[in-house]
């Protein structure tokens, strides 16, 4: 999606408030001067640029990916519910957490079915899986794809410090800790989410072949542990998925509009403060709101809202 105006070329909205005090009254006259760096009664200038964040690509994949991949997790709950392991026994429930005999749940009541209206839905939950499966992972490949060319790949790859920043990024959403450890287009949570999701997509299209065709790729089933290993490989797979759609989400509310429209449109504003040497400050003699003309932004590290 293209923004009219070639919003390509950083766009500013300029704002700015002036210090004033006793000891240095407003002239009565217009007055225009530059102002020294460190002049402690020099105007501060506040930015707010337009900037490009996310490339068309990525946007149109992740929007893509989302209606894939829920019901890709319907159908699959579609198919789980048809199972029983060991036969006749935990039906609808195979999977469970658990240490040794003792189970504090399993997956799922009946009450998660009767919402789903999941209940003798195998061969509608297999059709639709089938489908869609080629679809989801047509997409995740071209995605995969397009970060190793654009060198996109670079802004997602945690780096020796994420899993710190990671920590902190989680004490702050916490309110534990005040402030955010700097940061390029991601921080150190989402570099290690986002990476783990298509290491989990390729998890997710690897196990699922074994189960597909377990005897023609028996090879990648034999490696996987097995047919039914490979299926609780799959399931558990589903499962964090599930969790990361939900914190997903819950991060995006969180964040607001201005994060939420750069994955639309590719635009997010982003603040930033001009020192005083680059502002002009201009003194209307009739009071009115005071403006600034200050020099263009020459580039720099944008971090993400």
């Amino acid at each position: 999606m293209s923004s009219p105006g070639g919003l390509d070329k950083t766009l500013a909205i300029r704002f700015q408030k002036i210090k004033s005090n006793a000891e240095h009254p407003m002239p009565n006259d217009l007055e225009e001067a530059p102002l020294a760096a460190n002049s402690e009664d020099a105007p501060t200038a506040v930015m707010l640029a337009l900037v490009k964040k996310h490339p068309r690509a990525i946007r149109w994949m992740h929007w893509i990916n989302f209606p894939l991949l829920t019901i890709m997790i319907w159908s699959g709950l579609l198919i789980y519910w048809a199972d029983s392991v060991p036969p006749y026994q935990h039906a609808h429930e195979v999977y469970r957490v658990g240490i040794g005999r003792w189970t504090l749940f399993r997956f799922f009541p009946d009450w998660f079915w009767k919402m789903l209206n999941a209940p003798y839905q195998l061969t509608t939950g297999l059709g639709w899986h089938f489908l869609v499966m080629w679809m989801f992972a047509i997409n995740g490949v071209a995605y995969a794809a397009f970060l190793a060319a654009s060198g996109e790949w670079r802004e997602l790859w945690p780096k020796k410090k994420s899993f710190r920043d990671a920590f902190y990024v989680v004490l702050a959403d916490l309110h534990i800790r005040k402030g955010l450890p700097p940061q390029g287009k991601y921080n150190g949570a989402q570099r290690i989410a986002y990476t783990a999701i298509v290491l989990m997509g390729a998890g997710s299209l690897i196990t699922g072949v074994a189960i597909y065709k377990p005897s023609q790729a028996h090879w990648i089933t034999t490696l996987l542990g097995g047919y039914e290993m490979a299926r609780w490989e799959h399931f558990w797979l589903t499962i964090g998925f599930s969790t990361f759609f939900v914190v997903h989400v819950v991060q995006v509310v969180m964040a607001g509009w201005n994060n939420f429209r750069s994955m639309v449109s590719g635009y997010e504003f982003q603040r930033r403060e001009l020192p005083p040497s680059r502002c002009i400050a201009i003194t209307p003699k009739d009071g009115r709101p005071v403006d600034t003309e200050p020099e263009e932004p020459s580039g720099g590290t944008i971090e993400s809202v």
